[in-house]
């Protein structure tokens, strides 16, 4: 199956090398690309690509509004959105995953780094670039981004009620950052059970993938910010 791809990003030059790139790859074509965050929308619409490789400051409507728009269309629950970022450490990111974003890679990635990231979001999963680790999201959070509705009286522990007591362990190992065969080993359990349990907790939480269940489980304080 061939991967499309969307290059949304208001630089012509790197949409060309990301372009080049994407296209040497015998599982990927661009289908299109974008120069503002409307343009970016209106073209997913258009060519409904598998994955959307998103600047976030761009003319206009921004990669971050661009986001949401797609992930609040009914129409693109497929499409999976990869914020790029030309700093990591950015208060962008977990606007970003809110927003409804996979997750986001910086834009000094390595080539073979930025073609597994476009696999690993046109799987579904949650894609986090290495120097983006669970501390980076729950250091935001504890700067303020965490949600009133966040601890034990709150609508964030509702949400939490829905789950089972393992569900509720997933939850908490996978916003630790673990995989599911990481997951599978600890609980002593298969990769096939974790993932089921991963896929039930979306589904009741209302989460696109991984990456948005990582910030529920701040967001709802089941996994308490560390700030180093």
């Amino acid at each position: 199956m061939t991967i499309k791809v969307l290059l949304a990003d208001d630089q012509a030059l790197l949409r060309s090398a990301f372009r080049v790139l994407v296209d040497s790859e015998a599982d990927m074509q661009v289908v299109g690309e974008a120069s503002d965050g409307a343009q970016a929308y209106k073209l997913t619409r258009a060519e409904r690509p598998d994955v959307v490789l998103m600047d976030i400051r761009m003319p206009g409507v921004d990669g971050l509004a661009a986001t949401r728009m797609i992930s609040e269309d009914p129409e693109l629950t497929d499409v999976r959105v990869v914020i790029l970022t030309t700093f990591e450490v950015d208060d962008y990111v977990v606007q970003s995953l809110r927003a409804g974003a996979s997750g986001f890679l910086g834009k000094g990635a390595e080539p073979d780094e930025m073609l597994g990231a476009i696999r690993i979001a046109a799987a579904g999963e949650a894609l986090l670039s290495p120097v983006a680790t669970k501390g980076l999201i729950a250091k935001f959070l504890a700067q303020g981004g965490s949600t009133t509705d966040a601890g034990p009286g709150g609508r964030g522990a509702e949400r939490l009620a829905t789950l089972t007591g393992r569900e509720r362990e997933v939850l908490t190992l996978v916003a630790g950052g673990l995989s599911n065969d990481e997951i599978a080993e600890q609980l002593a359990v298969s990769p096939l059970t974790v993932k089921t349990h991963v896929n039930r907790a979306m589904a009741k939480l209302g989460a696109r993938d991984r990456a948005q269940l990582v910030v529920i489980a701040y967001e709802s304080g089941l996994v308490r910010p560390r700030v180093q």
